[in-house]
């Protein structure tokens, strides 16, 4: 039975309604009664080895191909792969250059020219030895450029917190309700959008206190902001683009350091831009993310599907993060009937929704599809599917509480029990959102409920969410939809409880150990008091973890600076009061050893009339 999926403006899997399609980029004709092209195969059974074993993408026999895809060989050395001729049945021979990975165990056919929508192509190369000989088919995509982003409404001044040193920031309150039992957790990684107010990367202490507020401006939205291993250090990674109405988005995968500079980034390949549901960093510079593939497509065989449809494949790509090759190349509709799905045909079709990847180590990948209810683990090598849990075509029979509805963030745990959070809305199948384990026994082919959390009071997240398993047990879930961040001990007993003002949203939340130190200055605001007999000055220094105190330098001219006082900090901002009245101010963040871990600008003191208009407003 298909459900439909609520349309609100939390469901980031909101659908466009058949009137947009023409604002969306169609035109008159193509929202005619005229068929779309064929994209649904009778067959989903495709395999993407070769002799030798190598795996090649787009897989044989695939008919989702982008136009400007790359031909991928992965699995066996650069220089084993020779003699690739390229032909597309309209576009005829397809010269190209072949870009070796940087882990050197493959390379990608990157073609001169795109192929052609609809097309047919046949390639032959020698690939270990064999000489092999594929083809695909070209998928006609369907234009985005004009589907709008959610919409952004202002938030209430009582939703955020603003800075007399930092102009124009509105940073979300996170409001903490019940403190943290277990500090070593670290602090509270999250986002704010789509939805009310400035979006951006967040990052907060146990205390609710704000740490570091990567600020956007327009219609950017950081997502899934967390910490991951790059080249020996543990990083701040995110995704960040534009979510569009359709609920996936259009952006990039960002590396940052503990300084806040970008030291990575991943694009999508292929003709497709990285979505926001998942950035992986697995070992040797390799990334896995997701990219939806909006194409045309005849959906009549589907109860109450168009013939002039649009369907919203979904994607997995594993990209060389120092070439940005395409290195492997994974469709839904490939390898999942789309009668799998769980939702009615609207157009664009979401269909299948993936929104986890977890790579294994013995090279298998596990992903959670939300609108097929279902878990799949996927072999690598050929990209067909191992087995499903949940959905219609379950291969485990489902114990009682085991069946998900909508869920996001699927894990293979080290024991080898499967974690989800559960939404279990939009529409509502369950009472409230929850974690659960769930523990395979392949033996009988039975799914058993192992554990499950929910919170008090309830909460129902119509979208989004996740679970973090920590090294010690305790586990962390991110309510998604519901802005609430909750850590329960192994036992169940809560640990920490804090949620973002419920009209705001993230897509998921963590909590990571975390030292920053910006690479920018420090900030400063310096304003004399109503009497005209004191200098105020306002420090702060967004993203710094390590700052003790600040020292407050003042003098008559910015060559007569001299320490007059040193404060302890009291959170993002910090205010001190100098007595008597000077032209210049600055300031120093010290360690808890009085180290000078840096210096701002030095700044000229404002009256105490004109300070309204020169700062950001306060707190």
């Amino acid at each position: 039975m298909r459900r439909t999926t609520s349309l609100t403006a939390l469901a980031a899997l909101a659908l466009c309604a058949a009137v947009l399609i023409a604002a969306c980029g169609g035109s008159k004709s193509q929202t005619a009664s005229a068929s779309a092209p064929s994209c649904l195969p009778s067959d989903v059974e495709h395999d993407a080895s070769l002799p030798g074993g190598a795996t090649v993408s787009p897989t044989p026999g695939s008919g989702t191909a982008n136009p400007d895809t790359q031909i991928s060989f992965l699995g066996v050395p650069a220089a084993s792969i020779s003699e690739v001729s390229v032909q597309g049945s309209q576009t005829g021979s397809h010269t190209g250059a072949l870009k070796s990975f940087s882990q050197g165990d493959g390379a990608s056919f990157v073609p001169s020219k795109p192929f052609a929508a609809g097309e047919t192509v046949t390639v032959h190369a020698t690939v270990a030895g064999h000489k092999d000989t594929l083809s695909f088919h070209v998928d006609t995509p369907y234009p985005t450029g004009k589907v709008p982003p959610f919409k952004n409404p202002t938030a209430s001044p009582s939703e955020y917190q603003s800075f007399r040193t930092q102009p124009g920031m509105q940073a979300p309150i996170l409001t903490v309700t019940s403190p943290d039992k277990d500090p070593a957790a670290g602090d509270v990684f999250a986002s704010n959008g789509p939805g009310p107010g400035k979006y951006g990367a967040l990052i907060y202490n146990p205390n609710g206190q704000l740490v570091y507020f990567h600020q956007l401006s327009g219609d950017l939205t950081d997502e899934d902001v967390k910490v991951q291993s790059y080249e020996g250090s543990e990083d701040l990674t995110f995704w960040e683009g534009k979510v569009l109405e359709y609920g996936y988005g259009d952006g990039e995968d960002l590396v940052m350091s503990h300084g806040y500079q970008v030291v990575a980034k991943v694009r999508g390949g292929n003709g497709l831009q990285a979505d926001l549901h998942e950035f992986q960093i697995a070992p040797h510079d390799v990334a896995y993310i997701t990219a939806f593939n909006p194409i045309r497509c005849n959906l009549s065989s589907i109860e109450k599907g168009p013939k002039n449809g649009v369907i919203l494949d979904a994607a997995i790509q594993e990209v060389d993060m120092k070439t940005g090759l395409v290195r492997w190349e994974w469709h839904a509709l490939d390898h999942v009937a789309a009668t799998e799905s769980q939702v009615t045909t609207d157009t664009p079709w979401d269909w299948f929704h993936i929104n986890s990847i977890d790579p294994q180590s013995d090279g298998n990948i596990f992903i959670s599809a939300r609108n097929t209810w279902a878990g799949y683990q996927i072999q690598e090598s050929t990209g067909k599917i191992l087995w499903r849990l949940g959905g219609t075509k379950s291969s485990f029979k489902m114990g009682p509480g085991t069946e998900t509805a909508w869920q996001h963030d699927g894990r293979i745990l080290p024991d080898g029990e499967v974690s989800f959070f559960d939404d279990g809305a939009n529409p509502p199948e369950h009472s409230q959102s929850r974690a659960v384990r769930i523990a395979l026994n392949f033996a009988t082919h039975e799914a058993r409920l192992t554990s499950q959390i929910t919170h008090s009071p309830p909460l129902l997240s119509a979208s989004q969410g996740n679970v973090q398993h920590l090294s010690g047990g305790n586990v962390v879930i991110g309510f998604g939809g519901e802005p609430q961040i909750s850590e329960y001990a192994s036992s169940g007993g809560l640990l920490f409880d804090a949620h973002l003002p419920y009209p705001m949203i993230f897509y998921r939340a963590y909590r990571h150990p975390w030292q920053g130190r910006p690479a920018t200055p420090p900030a400063i605001f310096a304003m004399l008091n109503n009497t005209g007999e004191e200098t105020i000055v306002d420090a702060s220094w967004n993203g710094a973890t390590e700052v003790a105190s600040w020292r407050i330098l003042t003098g008559s001219s910015p060559q007569s600076l001299q320490s007059r006082q040193t404060i302890s900090s009291t959170g993002f901002e910090t205010t001190g009061i100098v007595p008597n009245k000077y032209a210049y101010a600055q300031v120093q963040a010290l360690s808890a050893s009085g180290h000078v871990l840096g210096t701002s600008a030095t700044s000229k003191v404002a009256s105490y009339s004109a300070s309204f208009t020169s700062s950001g407003g306060k707190r």
